[in-house]
């Protein structure tokens, strides 16, 4: 009786233990509505073509190497998703509780810290009509305009005082 039961819940438990797995990209196709992806699962276990979710509004392509989790729909393996991606070889680390980033393997990201926002990159390009910082704004470095700049008060440069109120410009050594 118990070796009947054993026989018929068998394929069950396979199935089960098989629906959640670990491994492995070793193709990407971005260019699909939902991205897929060729994961290597198990020893020699190679699937093409599966579908790689993501988070609305987030978007990425992995390396090959990185590491997926998938889940198999109704036990299926010849019908897995990936619904989580990591690669530790770029992972940022050190975060303090509570802090978010965004990063890439090229070192560059944007952090959420618990004191402020920290962005890295070797180049930030702003396309917006309009841009408004609201606060004071330090530049350390060269500032280059290709357009008009306006001020509503007065703008010093290397000591010398441009009055923008309509009155004579003074110089002042401070």
């Amino acid at each position: 009786m118990i070796r009947t039961i054993k026989k018929i819940v068998a394929p069950m438990q396979r199935r089960v233990r098989l629906m959640i797995g670990r491994g492995i990209i070793t193709l990407v196709n971005d260019a699909t509505k939902e991205q897929s992806v060729q994961i290597s699962l198990l020893e020699g276990e190679v699937h093409d073509h599966v579908e790689r979710y993501q988070e609305y509004g987030f978007s990425s392509v992995p390396h090959a190497g990185a590491e997926v989790i998938t889940v198999s729909v109704g036990g299926n393996r010849g019908h897995s998703v990936v619904i989580a991606t990591g690669d530790r070889r770029y992972r940022m680390k050190n975060l303090g509780a509570g802090e978010v980033a965004l990063y890439d393997d090229l070192g560059q990201s944007v952090h959420l810290k618990r004191d402020g926002i920290a962005l890295t990159s070797q180049r930030v390009t702003i396309d917006a009509a309009t841009t408004q910082v609201n606060g004071t704004l330090t530049v350390n470095g060269n500032l280059t305009s290709g357009g008009d700049i306006s001020s509503g008060g007065n703008i010093t440069a290397a000591g010398s005082v441009i009055d923008t109120t309509g009155n004579t410009p003074h110089h002042s050594h401070a």
